[in-house]
């Protein structure tokens, strides 16, 4: 004899309810005091702390893609500005406002997303445990890449996925809710453009349902990413003129192989297979077909997207991570509820869909431990020893050759040197040399080792490292394209070597003149 869903629910005391909404509580909160003292004892994730210094050099005055170079558009800069403001009212450091925020942001978004799930009934009818769920799943997955773009998009998208489903179910959502759903989704979308295809996808599926495509929540996407369009071209010009071009030239120098894609993404591919498998050996019982086949749209199109960038970062792959796991775990849910008595088949997939889910938990974990430990000790990383190396040499300006931007952010934020470049790492100049393999004209179009050399002269860094760790010769790649640099560079000495790095102190007599030097050479380009 079979239960429906509702016998399933109803035969759970409201004692017991309580008590899952109580440990799936204690759960988050467990989870949440461990990631924000990891955020905020751990040095700042690199990325973050680069865009919060753009966002600071914005709110001085700076023009954004002109005195700074920058290759993401600008809505990542304008929101990092806000916890930047907050952290200047209260007198306090911006990591101390920023990894809060994200994860205020974040939480709020799953909270909603599980406010949203509710009408659904079911499994869905206990906001707590929903919500509990989903925001530990937000907060463990990324790990060391809280608050990057990637995991602040799909937060954004969750709420837009659920009411796409409800809608795939025939429920007709309301319509303030549709249209801010889909507001907040084309925010999320306009952090990374390329995801505009997982709402092609979605709406492709929709309009194999039947559903009309001037619905509101799809419109609201398009409005808002075409207002954000608008907004970048009135505002941010130099971005299409001077960013998109820099990025599409030299931004494949960090591409991996394709073998190589696929075998970081092994463990994704594995939990989207066995996601899908689950659900075509039960779709016809599956009450959450709908919202299973919506959020496995979206991750299969997400991965799809990752192998389009082509790069092997963690963080990208990040969207598509999150909503398998909640599909895994949406899905193993639905069955335990609502399995029949005589349905004791299910056993081994809801073992295959637990054993998933424990691989991508164990590997989150796996990422989150480093960051735990530097946060119990953070004076051992390198990039607190570069800090205090710098405070003791009285440094007041500051540069690192080195494609790690962690060697240049945090380590700027938090000593307040000035940077003696614009560009957060040396991956220009490794695009550059990159491009030149296979088009001549490259430097001539992208004169990335003038820039650099030109900056670095103009700034006349007090200190500088050598990443020592890559097979780039910066200084003698530098030296051989430009005298000046050649001659600024022999007044520096080694004072330091750790973990990889050099470190170099300028000697006492002042910076060279580089308009005397080398005018040519070193001619100020900001403003081309």
């Amino acid at each position: 004899m079979s239960h429906s869903p509702s016998q399933a629910l109803g035969s759970v005391s409201p004692a017991a309810r309580r008590a899952v909404a109580l440990a799936s509580l204690l759960l988050l909160f467990a989870v949440l005091a461990v990631v924000l003292f990891t955020a905020l004892r751990s040095p700042l994730k690199d990325d973050i702390a680069w865009l919060l210094y753009v966002a600071h050099r914005w709110m001085t005055g700076r023009e954004l893609y002109v005195d700074v170079v920058e290759v993401n558009p600008p809505l990542i800069v304008w929101i990092s500005a806000i916890p930047l403001q907050i952290a200047a009212w209260l007198d306090v450091g911006s990591q101390f406002v920023a990894m809060p925020f994200f994860i205020a942001t974040v939480l709020g978004c799953a909270w909603w997303t599980a406010t949203l799930l509710r009408p659904a009934g079911g499994m869905f009818s206990d906001r707590i445990p929903v919500f509990a769920a989903i925001g530990t799943v937000l907060l463990v997955v990324p790990a060391g890449d809280l608050g990057q773009r990637e995991h602040l998009l799909v937060a954004a998208v969750l709420p837009y996925l659920v009411l796409f489903a409800r809608s795939l179910d025939g429920a007709r959502p309301e319509l303030k809710s549709a249209i801010l759903s889909g507001v907040l989704a084309g925010l999320g979308c306009a952090l990374k453009p390329r995801y505009a295809g997982v709402f092609v996808v979605l709406e492709g599926l929709a309009l194999l349902r039947g559903l009309r495509p001037w619905r509101a929540m799809p419109i609201a996407v398009g409005v808002t990413m075409a207002a954000y369009a608008g907004l970048v071209l009135l505002v941010c010009p130099a971005y299409l003129r001077r960013a998109v071009p820099l990025a599409l030239a030299l931004y494949g120098a960090t591409d991996v192989p394709f073998p190589h894609l696929l075998l970081d993404s092994a463990r994704l591919i594995f939990g989207e297979v066995v996601a899908i498998g689950l659900c075509w050996v039960r779709w016809s019982k599956l009450r959450e077909r709908n919202l299973l086949l919506t959020l496995l749209a979206f991750s299969v199109t997400s991965t799809v997207i990752c192998f389009v960038d082509g790069k092997d970062w963690f963080y990208h792959r990040l969207p598509a991570t999150v909503v398998t796991v909640l599909a895994l775990l949406c899905w193993g849910v639905s069955i335990l509820i609502y399995r029949s008595q005589q349905e004791r088949r299910t056993r081994l997939p809801v073992i295959a869909a637990g054993i998933a889910i424990v691989v991508f938990m164990v590997a989150a974990f796996q990422r989150l431990e480093p960051e735990v430990a530097l946060a119990v000790e953070p004076d051992t990383s390198t990039v607190a020893r570069l800090e205090e190396l710098i405070r003791a040499q009285h440094a007041h300006t500051y540069i690192a050759f080195s494609e790690w931007i962690a060697l240049g952010f945090p380590v700027v934020n938090n000593t307040g040197v000035t940077w003696a470049s614009r560009f957060d790492s040396m991956w220009a100049l490794k695009g550059e040399l990159w491009r030149a393999h296979f088009d001549a004209k490259a430097s001539t179009e992208w004169p990335i080792r003038r820039w650099v050399a030109h900056d670095f002269i103009a700034g006349c860094p007090d200190v500088a490292v050598v990443d020592t760790r890559e097979g780039v010769n910066y200084i003698g790649v530098l030296s051989a394209s430009d005298p000046a640099f050649a001659r600024a560079w022999l007044r520096y000495r080694r004072i330091a070597a750790f973990d990889g790095l050099e470190v170099y102190r300028r000697a006492a007599g002042g910076c060279i003149n580089p308009w005397v030097a080398a005018e040519a050479s070193v001619a100020p380009i900001d403003r081309q």
